[in-house]
């Protein structure tokens, strides 16, 4: 109020004095100076909610602001992209990127991976094909080719999905008969095959994990290069004869045109949070793999598994 008081002032005498006044520009405040809304495009409870609150629970804690946490569910993440991409490009809004960023383009969703700004990659979660534990299905084997002459059904977390991808692919690699069940996030779809609504379910290590340990599900094949910690036992699909391997992998994005500064600074601050104990010690239990990419090494890692899974889709 005093220095408002007193540019007040001398321009009234400027005035008097019919003479002009510069008035030096009030200084912005620096990023961030007010809460940052952090979407997530998937229900709560599953790996990419899991993940999301995860991060920003660090990032609110590094930057000492407030992030808020909204999920926004809808037409395989879609919908919460679309909001992203609205918003002011001034990083109070980002959201958690998964998969599919590199797959909606391709399924006839109205999605530009050119509409995002990239600040970093965090996780990724292997897909598992997984059933109840009363299912009659033991081996990967034992499922296809009781597909082969029986349709069966597999749940997944949205059309849009690496686990839709994985199912499909599988379907024409083998002539298996599968009906995909699209679900809006990862936990209900998983809700579906405990269930047994649902013959099977393609989701996230992140996502299965918990069930598996407790014995609710039993989980037939990791479609991963390497057997993962979270599953004794488990053999990839490669080891069964099925040499197919999909990931679903997250980062966090905002709307494209984030100044290089701002940027900047939310991309440290999620580097420090992706390799932070509290972080891991949030995810790993969960089945959910850390793994770090920077901005520019995810937007192109994005770039290559769209490529990817157009030859997969077309």
């Amino acid at each position: 109020m005093y220095t408002r008081n007193i540019y007040a002032k001398a321009i009234a005498l400027a005035g008097l004095l019919g003479v002009a006044l510069t008035v030096p520009a009030m200084a912005q405040d620096a990023f961030p100076s007010k809460d940052i809304t952090f979407v997530v495009q998937a229900a709560a409870g599953g790996a990419s909610d899991r993940t999301s609150r995860a991060i920003a629970s660090e990032i609110e804690k590094d930057l000492g602001v407030s992030v808020i946490v909204e999920n926004r569910p809808g037409a395989s993440g879609t919908v919460a992209f679309a909001h992203v991409a609205e918003q002011p490009a001034d990083g109070y809004t980002i959201g958690f990127g998964p998969v599919e960023f590199a797959i909606a383009e391709h399924i006839g969703y109205d999605f530009d991976r050119a509409d995002y700004t990239y600040l970093g990659q965090v996780m990724n979660s292997p897909v598992v094909l997984a059933v109840a534990a009363n299912s009659p299905y033991d081996s990967l084997a034992d499922f296809i080719e009781a597909a082969k002459t029986t349709e069966v059904s597999v749940s997944n977390s949205g059309a849009a999905s690496a686990f839709a991808a994985t199912a499909f692919v599988l379907a024409q690699m083998t002539g298996a008969k599968i009906t995909p069940v699209p679900f809006d996030g990862g936990a209900p779809a998983v809700a579906a095959a405990l269930g047994n609504h649902v013959d099977a379910v393609t989701a996230g290590a992140g996502e299965t994990a918990a069930a598996f340990a407790d014995g609710s599900l039993k989980v037939l094949a990791i479609f991963d290069e390497n057997e993962h910690p979270r599953f004794p036992g488990v053999k990839t699909a490669a080891e069964q004869g099925f040499d197919l391997s999909f990931g679903a992998w997250g980062g966090v994005y905002g709307p494209a045109g984030i100044p290089d500064d701002v940027k900047a600074i939310l991309e440290e601050s999620i580097r420090k949070a992706a390799a932070s104990q509290t972080f891991l010690d949030a995810v790993t239990p969960a089945g959910i793999l850390p793994e770090y990419k920077s901005g520019d090494e995810w937007k192109a890692f994005v770039d290559a598994e769209a490529a990817r899974y157009a030859e997969v889709l077309k």
